[in-house]
């Protein structure tokens, strides 16, 4: 299970905070919230704090969303090496 909160929003910034499991039927999901504001122009901010998990679907969505310029807070160290990100200090870990 996914839950997806927008944690803060205006016309130029989207940030989600996601809680859970990016996997199976959720990736889908994640990947059409992110679209709408990316789509508009606007960035787009993901925390994800409080993922768990994430599965092969999610991995491929979460690198095709950094290369659409989306910023990830708080990543794990396992989700960051595998989307090839280098984990920042406030990250989980």
């Amino acid at each position: 299970m996914l839950r997806i909160f927008i944690a803060d929003a205006s016309r130029d910034l989207v940030v989600l905070r996601l809680d859970g499991r990016i996997g199976g039927r959720w990736v889908e999901l994640l990947r059409k919230t992110c679209e709408v504001p990316l789509n508009a122009g606007a960035r787009v901010t993901v925390d994800l704090m409080n993922v768990s998990f994430s599965d092969r679907d999610g991995i491929t969505l979460l690198r095709q969303l950094k290369e659409r310029q989306v910023e990830f807070l708080n990543i794990s160290p396992f989700i960051a090496c595998e989307i090839e990100i280098p984990p920042s200090s406030g990250s989980k870990g």
